[in-house]
């Protein structure tokens, strides 16, 4: 039901999206999906924490190829996780560190994975800063103070629909306004997380682009702005960062 999921979430005025690669198959499956869909979905190419241990001697050439087609717009997801530590901690390190130096010898903002690791992660990443054009934060999750060294670091930083959950997301509310206009970022993380206060609750459980809309207006509570305001600023800011050019309507 692709065809559907891109329609609906136009209608929702969801007009451009960003396409995660989060391995060998997935980078490659959302350059194809960029492809057929101009202008409307744009593609990453990265090896997620999880799949770290998976990377090999093809890894970076691959990443290198797909980062070089148009539709590319940043290398990642990429960095460390070490809630679930699917992969090695030191093999998570050091793929994360190949794909820093990538995106700086390709001169491409690098989208970022961050969970319980944030002291390795700030070590790493401020090795390479100088030299990356962009970066960001995806999904942030953290505490206030990781989010002010994130901030003081020139991080953008992406919310999802985790800020709609009241088991996990709560304390979000209380800092999610600290973040300037200009580094803000809003995503779905679909078909990952399903916002809870969805009314009424959806009877399946896959997150859908359609569910932005809702999102970004309990982020805009939450900074005590209105939905266009938060709307105008969040796009503007996503457009520049991924260099999304004119989105048709």
């Amino acid at each position: 039901d692709r065809d559907d999921v891109i329609k609906t979430a136009k209608d929702h005025d969801v007009l451009q999206m960003v396409i995660t690669g989060a391995d060998h198959e997935s980078s490659q499956q959302s350059l194809k999906l960029a492809q057929a869909y101009p202008s409307q979905l744009f593609a990453t190419a990265g090896v997620h924490p999880h799949c770290a241990s998976e990377c090999n001697n093809d890894t970076l050439p691959l990443l290198t190829d797909l980062a070089l087609h148009e539709e590319n717009k940043a290398i990642g997801e990429c960095g460390l996780d070490y809630n679930r530590d699917f992969s090695p901690r030191d093999t998570q390190r050091k793929w994360f560190e190949k794909q820093l130096a990538l995106a700086c010898d390709l001169k491409k903002p690098i989208f970022l994975h961050e969970r319980d690791a944030s002291p390795d992660f700030i070590a790493i990443l401020k090795d390479f800063i100088d030299d990356l054009p962009a970066y960001v934060v995806h999904c942030f999750t953290g505490e206030k103070a990781e989010l002010e060294q994130y901030l003081e670091m020139g991080c953008h930083i992406g919310i999802t629909g985790w800020i709609c959950d009241e088991r996990r997301g709560h304390h979000l509310h209380e800092f999610v306004s600290i973040i300037p206009d200009d580094k803000l970022m809003i995503e779905t993380d679909a078909p990952y997380l399903l916002p809870r206060d969805l009314k009424p609750k959806p009877k399946h459980r896959r997150n859908l682009p359609e569910y932005l809309p809702h999102i970004a207006q309990r982020i805009a509570d939450l900074r005590g702005e209105t939905f266009d305001e938060l709307k105008k600023h969040t796009y503007k800011t996503t457009q520049h960062f991924f260099d999304l050019g004119q989105a048709n309507k």
